[in-house]
């Protein structure tokens, strides 16, 4: 990997969600004293992505600072069990962050009054729909914020296509036509595989993605870059911020690069969230970069930090 993301620092975990064992990696601080209670802080990946990658980069940064970090793979991708392979939809990715806070509350030097949340682009999403429901989540933060549901109804940035969803539905139900008729499974993929797929009508972050997930700058063997078709209408019928102003007086926090093409998805979070709200713009920054360059990582770091003892650790 092009910049170290210190996941092998990590122990590995496991816990439970139903029938299906979840993969963590759990990151301590360097004085850690078990006969100690600590504040902890799940961390949410985003979607096509797996522990290992900038999940266990922030998790790793925050437990530097007195925190428990917890990152993990989603149910049904990476690590984790579950069947079938590769389906990913919203509610199983909430429910995946209730259980994650499960795990942290049941180790003895967990403080459970001091759980924060945070996620990074679908991740973010994730994360701010879970604490509009889980109030054991005391404060989240999102990181480059992405709302699969306006996605998937709508379009990438920056890409009109007429009649976007209707379309997707019509090939969701050709596509579960065919499953219900053969048994065949119909995949696609997060982000372009490689550079061959990438024209004109290629969106920016799409661009940026492939970067980051299909080259040696953060390439991973269990990031598969694949998940099952019709869990798109799933995505089309969700909303990341649909309850988002019930969470305060909980506190959250929006940071965004300057330059990210997906800034109308923070700017929507943080309009519609009520105080106590934050909104940190990373200067000269775009979506992706914010997932592990260090002259951009380490600012968003020092707002996590600040954020968190105010919100989480300083209860």
């Amino acid at each position: 990997m092009l910049y170290d993301t210190h996941y092998k620092e990590g122990k590995k975990v496991s816990f439970k969600k139903y029938d299906i064992k979840i993969a963590g990696l759990l990151f301590t601080p360097k004085d850690f004293d078990s006969s100690k209670k600590y504040p902890g802080i799940v961390v949410c990946h985003p979607g096509g992505g797996v522990k290992e990658q900038c999940s266990s980069l922030y998790a790793w940064n925050l437990s530097q600072k007195g925190y428990i970090g917890l990152a993990f793979d989603a149910s049904y991708q990476g690590e984790s069990g579950g069947e079938p392979r590769y389906l990913d939809t919203p509610e199983n990715r909430v429910e995946d962050i209730r259980c994650a806070v499960d795990y942290l509350i049941s180790l003895p030097y967990i403080d459970e009054k001091k759980i924060g949340a945070m996620g990074v682009c679908a991740g973010a999403g994730y994360t701010m729909s879970a604490i509009q429901s889980e109030i054991r989540i005391k404060a989240a933060a999102g990181i480059s914020t992405w709302n699969v549901g306006h996605s998937s109804r709508n379009g990438f940035p920056g890409v009109h296509i007429e009649n976007f969803f209707q379309k997707m539905l019509l090939d969701v139900a050709e596509a579960r036509n065919k499953e219900a008729k053969t048994g065949e499974i119909t995949y696609c993929k997060y982000v372009p595989n490689s550079k061959d797929e990438i024209d004109e009508n290629t969106s920016v972050i799409q661009k940026e993605a492939y970067e980051y997930y299909r080259t040696p700058r953060c390439a991973f063997p269990t990031s598969v870059n694949k998940y099952i078709f019709t869990c798109n209408d799933k995505f089309a019928a969700w909303d990341a911020f649909a309850y988002i102003d019930t969470v305060s007086p909980r506190p959250l926090l929006f940071v965004i690069g300057s330059e990210a093409d997906t800034k109308y998805f923070t700017d929507d979070g943080f309009g519609k969230a009520k105080e106590p709200k934050e909104l940190f713009v990373v200067q000269g920054a775009t979506h992706v970069d914010l997932y592990d360059k260090p002259q951009f990582v380490n600012q968003v770091v020092d707002k996590l930090v600040e954020f968190f003892d105010k919100s989480v650790k300083n209860l």
